[in-house]
């Protein structure tokens, strides 16, 4: 039977690429979104249309047990988990002078505690299974810093410092942990940027000459996800057009 994979934030942006390059590749996927997204059924329709049968599972991935809840619905329904993309994140920008605590708790809550949220439920089955996958969405932000993000690019970084202690911890188990760091991809969050604003500030700063496309982002997954890929733990791989280079 093929494997099963879980999309956090799956339904739009990067995580709807993703969710559709991982379905080519025959893992039958799960998106989560959050309760109260009434949108849900409409883009199961819409992807049934392209030749996609997703499954799609509520969860406030900021909160423990309503990930511990979504996991067991997802092993009911569908199977143990193989596959973990972390990518479900929120922005809440401002510069560190103004911002408000309630701004930094949701980022951290929502980008870094998720990881945590929704990993744990998952990694010891893949362990006990002799293989799994974890690719955790962070962000060039998260390596170079971003002035009015102090709370995005903290929680960002903080999900590679996570992504290597468990990569260490579940090397043996065949389980491979990573972090990608995407730059400004062409989702439609970036697009809603006003065009001067990209064209003079944006752009200018990508060596490419671009904007990232969702799907080059999802190549990068479905390659973490592979077979070809079990050797590569623990690492951290840009994908920003040269935008910032380590």
């Amino acid at each position: 039977m093929s494997r099963v994979a879980v999309v956090t934030g799956g339904m739009g942006g990067l995580g709807e690429a993703i969710c559709i390059k991982l379905s080519k590749m025959g893992y039958r996927v799960v998106a989560t979104y959050s309760p109260g997204n009434s949108k849900h059924a409409a883009w199961l329709a819409e992807m049934k249309q392209q030749g996609h049968d997703f499954r799609a599972v509520p969860v406030d991935v900021a909160d423990f047990d309503s990930c511990q809840k979504a996991v067991a619905q997802i092993t009911k329904d569908v199977g143990p988990v193989d596959v973990l993309v972390n990518n479900a994140g929120i922005t809440r920008d401002t510069t560190f002078r103004k911002m408000e605590k309630e701004g930094w708790d949701a980022v951290m809550k929502t980008n870094l505690d998720s990881v945590f949220n929704m990993t744990k439920p998952v990694i010891d089955g893949m362990a006990e299974r002799n293989w799994g996958r974890v690719i955790n969405v962070s962000s060039v932000n998260g390596q170079k810093g971003a002035f009015g993000q102090t709370n995005y690019s903290a929680a960002k970084a903080g999900m590679h410092g996570f992504t290597k202690a468990a990569a260490l911890e579940y090397a043996r188990k065949g389980v491979t942990v990573n972090t990608i760091s995407p730059g400004y991809i062409g989702t439609k969050m970036v697009m809603a940027i006003p065009k001067e604003v990209l064209d003079s500030k944006i752009i200018p700063q990508i060596p490419l000459g671009r904007l990232g496309k969702p799907e080059e982002v999802a190549g990068l997954v479905a390659y973490l996800c592979s077979e070809e890929a079990a050797f590569v733990t623990g690492a951290n791989i840009a994908i920003n057009g040269g935008q910032h280079m380590q």
